[in-house]
Parts: structure tokens; sequence; C-alpha cells
């Protein structure tokens, strides 16, 4: 949109530019753009440029001249030859320029392109009155309050804005000690600013308005610095000649009274006086009169446009339907009329698009302009079909004393009806439902044409696509009896909606069924589980150690683990221990754990190694894969001649040996996960145990949590053992309460073995 503006913008600017030549020199509009596109490569402009230099510089050609040169190229309008670097930063001011609207932004341009090229900090435009005082029309870089100080500034000696008005030559002040002895400075106080310079603007053929650069860094400016403001003043020029003074309060009665009028009519209408060129030719128009209610493109209302000029106020109205309008009308009288168009506007808040034509009529030597908005019934109307559309539901109308239907379009569509057929009576709506809901219908529309009473009723229909369901919404008018003459409400089609309810339904029943599956899994898993690994009641002493048991399942979730243990005396007198945790939960992982626990402890019983044991369980999983995969393990013999602990895991934690107050993880031999590969390689590891060590063998639940580490899992066991180690019962129960969360998400299995002080 900012393109488009620009582009826009920009062919205005041309367009005035060769109107300004048509008028000057009689060509035609294609020389006259021949011509700046000529003027442009000779000064080494782009076409922008050269556009604004005109504007700014041309004047009426002298009658008295016996030839002027051909081109009406005349010195004032060129530059000096600019540096790459000077010409393109005057060809993005050139852009900018068709975007300022007042001398105000005007000031703030300069100052934004001007800081980098002259380091400049702030920037003055002062225009010259009719009695030769000074008004501040723009600044930028300056507070509020030393603007409101220079606002006016009377016609006094010692102004270096003045004086470079009066002789038409820019002021250069460098030295502040030497230019505060003859000029009055701006500033508060005036050391602020170190140097300055006021640059005249020629307008047409005088200078009326000067623009002021003020750095507060001191020193000359230099040769090129000089040059590129002087360039920069030339390219202004015809930017301000949109901004000339405006004319005073009229003292003519009649055009007070026209606008006391205007003031007081509705909508937006100006009143246009045409500007003529030398040739007679229209180049633009006065605002004499305006509404309140008309704008401008740069957001100007009322009064606010009086005196201003029609390009000014609409700079993209040159070459539009409408400017070619107004040429019409004023030369033949007749009215011109546009075509619609859309306008964004904002009422009470909420930006809304409304539709307006234009309509031209002469009014005497001048022309009023009127923006007519259409009425809001064809909006209404679009706006009460979106909503049926949208909300699938459609209006309809039932006179009971003429019989006559009416519906909207959007009944026959929801009632899946052929338009051709016509609608129906009220009470023949029940042959339309289907046979089950027919009767319900046929009832609540009695009750409403019999007492009128309001009803809302579902019902269905047999549709093309299948079955639709539908609400009917109704009410009645009554007469003065209040006997029921006319009905009027809606059909709304429900499908999506109850479709939806539908599904959700099927989905709440299909979530406690599979609910009350799963209870009912983890009842069997539960027992059956329990069936297989009973827990002792008490403490157990296999080859003379004391051992304590405990297994806690997991508290959140609805699945039982596949956890287990081994705790028993050898028929050698020697002590199996085992730990293991099958992966997953449920009736699988229970039946892999009872197949795993009674297999181990029979080859472990009838003579196989621990390593051997565990590379057989690993080839009983892989070919067992349809009820489960892999599992972890420790396979533990304890012989008491000699108190020596020979052990072997398969992927499962290191036993925790607590030994004088100290506690430490024995250092785990090699084995991997039981299920994970065909050839899998375990090794055992020894370790002899003394009087007063206490052993801990675990699954990973007791460890593990889902917010951390494993490490810190392993310690905060650690550390637990060495803390309870004096308790008085000794119980592995209060261990196992500093360590467990109330929330477990696995479940905990634990064999406690202590070696009783008077073993030896």
């Amino acid at each position: 949109m900012d393109r488009l503006r620009d582009q826009a913008a920009t062919s205005a600017v041309v367009e005035r530019a060769k109107g300004v030549l048509m008028a000057l020199t009689g060509c035609s509009p294609d020389a006259a753009g021949e011509e700046l596109v000529q003027r442009a490569k000779a000064a080494r402009h782009t076409l922008l440029e050269e556009c604004w230099v005109t504007l700014g510089g041309l004047v009426p050609p002298d009658p008295t001249a016996a030839s002027a040169d051909a081109s009406g190229h005349d010195a004032v309008h060129s530059f000096q030859d600019p540096t790459a670097a000077d010409a393109l930063d005057l060809s993005r001011l050139g852009r900018a320029l068709v975007r300022v609207g007042t001398p105000q932004d005007l000031a703030r341009c300069l100052l934004e392109h001007l800081t980098a090229d002259t380091e400049s900090d702030a920037v003055m435009l002062f225009a010259r009155l009719p009695a030769g005082a000074l008004e501040l029309v723009g600044y930028a870089g300056i507070d509020e309050t030393l603007a409101a100080q220079w606002r006016q500034v009377p016609p006094l000696s010692g102004i270096a804005a003045l004086d470079a008005l009066r002789t038409g030559e820019p002021r250069w002040l460098e030295d502040l000690e030497t230019d505060r002895e003859r000029y009055l400075l701006i500033g508060d106080p005036p050391e602020r600013w170190l140097s300055r310079a006021w640059i005249p603007v020629v307008t047409r053929d005088r200078a009326d308005i000067c623009i002021g650069v003020l750095r507060t860094r001191g020193g000359e400016f230099t040769p090129a610095v000089r040059e590129h403001l002087l360039a920069v003043a030339r390219l202004c020029a015809g930017r301000l000649r949109a901004f000339e003074p405006r004319r005073g309060p009229s003292t003519d009665a009649a055009a007070d009274a026209v606008q006391t009028v205007f003031d007081a009519l509705p909508g937006s209408t100006m009143l246009l006086t045409p500007l003529r060129a030398p040739s007679g030719e229209v180049e633009d128009y006065r605002i004499e009169a305006a509404t309140e209610e008309t704008f401008d493109a740069f957001g100007r209302t009322g009064r606010d446009l009086l005196g201003l000029r029609l390009l000014e106020c609409f700079p993209t109205l040159a070459g539009d339907p409408l400017w070619e309008g107004c040429r019409h009308t004023l030369a033949t009288g007749e009215p011109y009329e546009g075509a619609p168009f859309a306008q964004q506007e904002v009422v009470g808040g909420v930006a809304e698009l409304s539709t307006y034509s234009v309509r031209v009529t002469r009014l005497g030597g001048g022309l009023a302009v009127s923006w007519l908005r259409h009425d809001s019934s064809d909006r209404q109307e679009q706006r009460l079909a979106d909503v049926q559309r949208l909300g699938n539901l459609g209006w309809a109308n039932w006179n009971l004393i003429t019989h006559d239907v009416s519906w909207s379009s959007q009944v026959y569509t929801v009632l899946d009806r052929d338009p051709a057929a016509g609608p129906v009576r009220l009470t023949a709506l029940r042959d339309l439902a289907v046979p089950e809901d027919a009767p319900a219908l046929t009832q609540t529309v009695g009750e409403l044409i019999r007492r009128g009473r309001p009803c809302a009723m579902p019902f269905r229909i047999r549709a093309a696509d299948g079955i639709r369901h539908l609400r009917l919404v109704a009410e009645a008018v009554t007469d003065v009896h209040g006997t029921p003459v006319e009905v009027h409400g809606f059909v709304q089609d429900l499908t999506a909606q109850r479709s939806a309810e539908l599904a959700l339904v099927e989905s709440e029943q299909a979530i406690v069924t599979q609910h009350d599956v799963l209870r009912a899994e983890r009842t069997l898993a539960a027992r059956l589980q329990h069936a297989l690994l009973p827990l002792p009641t008490r403490p157990v002493q296999p080859a003379g150690l004391q051992v304590e048991v405990a297994y806690l399942p997991a508290q959140s979730g609805i699945h039982v683990g596949g956890d287990w243990f081994s705790a028993i005396e050898l028929p050698d007198g020697d002590a199996l221990f085992v730990v293991g945790d099958v992966a997953g939960h449920g009736i699988d992982a229970v039946a892999t754990m009872a197949q795993l626990r009674f297999t181990a402890k029979g080859m472990v019983i009838t003579g196989s190694s621990l390593t051997g044991a565990l590379t057989r369980l690993n080839t009983l999983l892989l070919h067992s894969r349809d009820t489960h995969g892999t599992a972890t393990m420790i396979l533990a013999r304890y012989t008491p001649d000699g108190h020596r602990l020979v052990w072997a895991q398969a992927g499962h934690p290191a036993p925790l040996l607590l030994r004088g107050g100290e506690a430490r993880y024995l250092e785990r031999p090699g084995g991997m996960l039981l299920g994970a590969s065909a050839a899998p390689h375990f090794q055992e590891a020894e370790c002899v145990l003394e009087p007063g060590d206490r052993l801990l063998l675990y699954t990973d639940g007791l460890v593990e949590r889902p917010s951390e580490g494993i490490d810190r899992g392993f310690t905060r066991l650690a550390e637990a053992l060495v803390t309870h180690q004096g308790d008085a019962s000794g119980s592995l129960g209060s261990v196992l309460a500093d360590l467990l969360e109330s929330d477990r998400r696995d479940d905990v299995c634990v064999v406690d073995i202590r070696v009783p002080l008077a073993d030896l």
C-alpha cells in the first residue's frame, strides 16, 4: 500500500510539473513530459527532482523578452553537478517529499535527511508574512518551549532569517562570538548551537520561506555541505509552493454566508473556485467552503480546508476520472456523478467499509462537489444473508388468516427442498419430519397455533445427504383478542452440532469401557502377581543371613508391573538372591516375571552357573516375543564358608553395600539387558561380606524420578541408608519412607541382606 501511495503521489507531482510547462510554453503534454526528461538528464537529476525544481523555480515568461531560452530552463532551476553520494541523497529526499503534507512534516523530513549528510541537529522553517514579520511554520530538533518563543518574529534588524530573505542570499553563521554581535541568536542558551545556516527558498520569483539549519558542532560549513544545502533548498521549493500562506479571513459577506450554510449541512460537500494558468487552462481549484464532515487525504476537516488547493488536499486526484468530470462540468454545466467506490471509516471505534459516489454540479463560476453515502439497506440485506448462511438457518413467516407463507432462500437449503416446489404451511411441517418425530412436532405446532405458545422444537428430516437434525424456533403474533394471526421464526440445521455431541457421547462411553477393562486387568494381574510372588510376613534367614523383603506397587496408573525377587536357601546350604524387572506392565509382564523367576531358581538349583543361567534366560526371552521382550536381573549366590558373595547382572543397577558407616556401590561385572541380543556376554564378580555388613538389592523404581537424573537417585539412596543405620529397629521401612514419593510411577522391589555380628 505504501508503494502504491508513493507511485500515485509521484505521478501527481509529475503531472503538475508537466502542466506548468504546458502553461508557460504552450507545448503538448507529451512534449512537456519529454522536456522534463531531457532537463533531468542534462542536470544529472532524477525525474522527480527535476519536477520539484520546476514547480519551485519556474516563473511566468516575460512578455517583453525578445526570446527566452527555448527550453525555459533558467539557471535558478539547476543544481551544480553533484557527487554520486549527493545525487543519491537528493534522490531519496525527492521521493520522500511526495509524502510530505504540511510544513511541519517537511521540517521533520529535512532533519532526517540532513542529520547524516551535514551533521545537522535542528531544522526551522520561517515564512515571511505580508507585513514583513516571520512566522515559524515548521520545526524539528527543538523543544515546544523554544518553538513558542520564536513562533512570531517582528520585522526587526539583527534577525539572520530576515536578512537572508531580504537579500536572497544564504547566511552562514560559523563563529559564535562574532555572530552574536551582529544577530539575535536562537537558543536557550545560544551556545547550544555553535554553527547555523539560513537559506532562502525561492518560490515563484521571490523568497518568502527560509530554511534554518542548526548544528551543535562549531566550525565552517564545508563547500560540499554548503552546495548540498543549497541544492536541498532548491529541491524543496516545489513542495513549499503548496504551503503558501492562505488567504486571510474573508471580508466578503456572501462568502461568509456560504460557509455559514455549509457549516449547517450534513455530509461531505466542498465549494471550489477554478485556478487558471495564463493559457486559460484550469490547473487547480481553491476550496472556498466545506462542510464539517469533509476531510482530505491528510486528515484535515471542515474549515481547516478553506483556502487550500484541491491537489494539495488530494495529491493523487490529477488524471483521475473525478478531475476530468470537474473539467467537463465546469465547461458544459452538465452534472457529473462518478462510479460508486468503497471507503473505510471508523464508526464508534470500529472500522467499516462504506460505499460512496461523488457528484459535481456547477454553482456560478465554481463547482459544488459532494460525496454521497449510499443507503445502508443493501448492506443490511447482504449482512442478513451472510448471517443465515454462516448460521445455517433461514427465517420463515406464516400468515394464519390468509395462509400466505414466505421463506428465505436458506430455509429451502436447510430443509433440502426445491425452491420451485414452494414453501409449505406450518401444519404441513410434520410431513417433512421422520415418522418418529412427527407426533411431537404436530403437538408443538398445534399449541403454537391455538394458544400462541412459543416453541423451540428439535426434529429430524431425511435429506439427500442423510438424516439432518433441525430445530424450529417460532412465536405467534396475536390480534387484539389474543388470537394468533401470524407466526414467524426460523429453522436451523444442527446436524454438525448433533453429530459432534453423539461422537462425544460415544467417546465417553468408550473411555468408560476401556477404563473398566483396564481396571479388571489390573485386578487380575494383581491377583496373579500375589499368587506367583508371595511376600514373606517376617524376615527370613537363608544361610544364616537376616533378609527382609519389600514390594511396593506403583501409585499412579492402573497397570501392575513386572518387578520380582527370590530369596531362598539352596540344597547345598548356599543362599540364592534374585531381583528382576520386566519391561512393561499388565498381565504380559506378570506372566514373563513368573516365567523368569521360576526358571532362574530351577537353573541354579540344578547346578547352572550364574552367567549360564542368564544366558539361557536371554534365549528364553528371544523365543517368546509374543509375550514380552526385555528384562533386567541380578543373580547372587552366597556361600557361608568364607562369606563369599558371587553375583552377575544383566543391565541392572549395582547392589549397595553399607560397611563401617560408609555406603558404596559394588563395581558391576559385564552384562547386558536380557532379550536385547542373541549373543550376550555375562561376567561374575565376587565380594567377601563381613559381620555387620548390609547389602541392598533393588529395582530402578527405588532411585528413579522423572524430574532428575539417575545419579541423584543413587546418591539419595546411599545417604538414606547411612542415616538410618543406627535405628533401633533397623527396619527397611524407615529407609523407604524417606526415599519414596507418594505418587510413584513405577513398582519398587527391595531385598535387604544383613550379615549378623556373631556370624564369625
